[in-house]
């Protein structure tokens, strides 16, 4: 029986400095059978692929924010490259555009820089990627249809259903966390609802974006059973199916390196 599938984290987060090596220990106790750790600049990066170093069950993604951008230059770009090619690295993210607090027109040029950028390298190692879009959905859009054949994730989706319908079509999933259970989702509920389940994926953004009845406190993978139930409702099918469906889905997306195949081939066999 297939477990849960976290496809978007931040165990690094300060947040977590407290109890992080106890939390993460407990997930596959719980349920939770593989996490991608995002990361959101070099630092975190890093420390993603540290994670997945020690722990079997994490995998990482690498790549900057757009919040980070005028931290980037060339060389840290270059870093990123280098350690996409890390054997557990499983997707570029998360990367994108974020014009929320700022939209001037040198912060709108340099996101769009060093997202396209990033989208090169993911391009260049055949990885898929972890988009991050926040009021920038028609620059977004236009940015990734320069490079149509990646896939990946378009991360806390926030739009409309055709734009989701728009994204599926170019070949990137959805995802779906905590914010499908608030009281003014019924949005990304329209979404989920008129979506195939085959183009979902789960994701907690934690420490952020925790479910009701948590809302406000401190998220972590531990909470993605209160999402599963909210879709599961929504879809008019068990948990376990939503569970079973996005665990093959984030499988499909992330697990494309041969020397990740050949080692869920091999731990499968073991089983």
């Amino acid at each position: 029986m297939l477990g849960i599938f976290e496809s978007h984290a931040h165990f690094d987060d300060e947040a977590f400095d407290g109890d992080r090596e106890e939390l993460i220990s407990s997930l596959p106790l719980n349920g939770i059978e593989y996490v991608i750790n995002v990361g959101s600049n070099l630092k975190t990066s890093k420390k993603s692929l540290d994670f997945a170093d020690k722990y079997p069950f994490i995998y990482a993604a690498v790549g900057a924010h757009p919040d980070d951008v005028r931290n980037l230059d060339d060389a840290k770009i270059t870093r990123i490259r280098q350690l996409a090619k890390n054997e557990k690295c499983v997707a570029i993210g998360e990367v994108g555009l974020d014009y929320h607090y700022e939209n001037d027109d040198e912060t709108k040029y340099l996101q769009a820089k060093y997202f396209k950028a990033q989208l090169d390298i993911a391009k260049e190692e055949k990885l898929p990627v972890i988009v991050h879009s926040r009021d920038a959905a028609n620059d977004n859009l236009t940015i990734m249809k320069e490079y149509p054949s990646l896939g990946g994730v378009i991360h806390c989706f926030s739009y409309s259903l055709e734009i989701a319908l728009e994204y599926i079509k170019m070949g990137y999933h959805i995802g779906v966390g905590g914010a499908v259970t608030f009281k003014n989702s019924k949005k990304l509920c329209h979404v989920v609802e008129n979506i195939p389940l085959e183009k979902i994926l789960l994701e907690t953004d934690c420490p952020y974006m925790a479910p009701v009845p948590f809302r406000g406190k401190r998220n972590s993978s531990l909470y993605l059973p209160y999402v599963v139930q909210k879709i599961a409702e929504i879809k008019d099918v068990s948990p376990q199916t939503v569970i079973e469906v996005t665990n093959k889905n984030a499988r499909e997306v992330f697990f494309k390196k041969d020397r990740i195949i050949k080692e869920l081939n091999h731990l499968k066999g073991n089983r």
